[in-house]
């Protein structure tokens, strides 16, 4: 049987959504946790101009750190970052609240590195609307924004989305796209966990589910253990099967209780949306650095070294590269 750490070493591993405080120290732990590529957030509560301050500082980390990461634009650009040594950043919103009313903008952002665009975070923006509010549905804006996104290769995230507005963007786009970081409502009841009907649906349409070990919408919450999280993976791989299932950690690593209560108010300031309460990672993947134990514990729980693979990283390679148009 292959050891985890040779199968760790050898796998492309992804991870569809970090959000945590980037800088040095953090760029050196997704090099000990082995990351190949990651989706790294840059617009949440920003408009056009601040998202484009966020983009310019992660210029500058590119340029200041060049030992430990490199820009992602296209999937052999995360081959290439295998072979260097290096993490792959790929820039990603979550929220499209960036491209103001403006369609043009969604193409300028592609040029600036974007690559995902998630397409509202937890509540109404012009696209369509989140996952603590009633639910509109996709704007007619929301449509041209889908199509316009399609166009030029960015993908559609519907993680904190409404359940309306994520099964017409389902239906509305002609590339996949993907929840990059949930969790099955199957086993935790919580707004922003996904139905057994909406993890089917995304994933009968071609689209993709990044499992997330954000600790209040486990089971378990702060309890969690890598096993836990190995057991949501487990409960969403069963729907989706194992062409259509990635990792999606949400890592928050390096904030503060500051961050936490701009992410948790409308538009960072106003109307408190929700309470996420401690946030402790599982135990045994408590840090991007801890990564490999991901690997380990997949093995231990029975997974295939062919589907280890697959679920690390390998899936969302294959999914990006037909998103991205290559």
């Amino acid at each position: 049987m292959q050891n985890a750490a040779e199968l760790h070493n050898q796998a492309i591993v992804i991870d569809g959504l970090i959000i945590a405080n980037w800088g040095r120290e953090l760029f050196e732990d997704m090099r000990r946790g082995g990351l190949t590529a990651a989706n790294c957030t840059v617009s949440v509560w920003e408009g056009f101009q601040a998202t484009v301050n966020n983009i310019a500082a992660f210029n500058r980390h590119y340029q200041e750190h060049a030992d430990l990461i490199r820009p992602v634009r296209t999937t052999a650009d995360i081959l290439a970052a295998k072979e260097e040594g290096r993490t792959g950043i790929i820039l990603g919103f979550q929220n499209a609240h960036a491209f103001e009313d403006q369609l043009g903008y969604v193409e300028i952002f592609k040029q600036l590195g974007v690559g995902i665009v998630q397409m509202a975070y937890n509540t109404q923006n012009l696209v369509g609307t989140g996952c603590y509010e009633r639910d509109g549905g996709l704007s007619g804006f929301g449509r041209e924004v889908v199509a316009e996104m399609n166009r030029v290769g960015m993908m559609c995230d519907l993680s904190h989305v409404g359940a309306k507005t994520s099964e017409e963007v389902i239906l509305e786009s002609k590339k996949p796209v993907c929840y990059s970081h949930c969790l099955p409502a199957g086993l935790k009841d919580h707004p922003r966990n996904k139905s057994d009907q909406e993890l089917r649906f995304i994933a009968e349409h071609g689209g993709f589910v990044g499992v997330t070990m954000f600790a209040p919408f486990l089971k378990k919450g702060i309890e969690s253990t890598v096993d836990d999280y190995v057991e949501a993976i487990g409960y969403v791989l069963d729907l989706v099967g194992e062409d259509a299932i990635g990792i999606g950690t949400d890592f928050t690593q390096g904030h503060d209780q500051d961050f936490f209560e701009w992410l948790t108010h409308d538009k960072g300031y106003a109307r408190r949306l929700t309470r996420f309460g401690e946030i402790i990672n599982p135990e045994g993947i408590r840090t991007i650095g801890e990564f490999p134990n991901l690997t380990e514990a997949l093995l231990r729980n029975g997974y295939s070294p062919r589907l280890i693979e697959k679920i690390m990283g390998g899936n969302w390679v294959r999914v990006l590269k037909d998103v991205w148009g290559e």
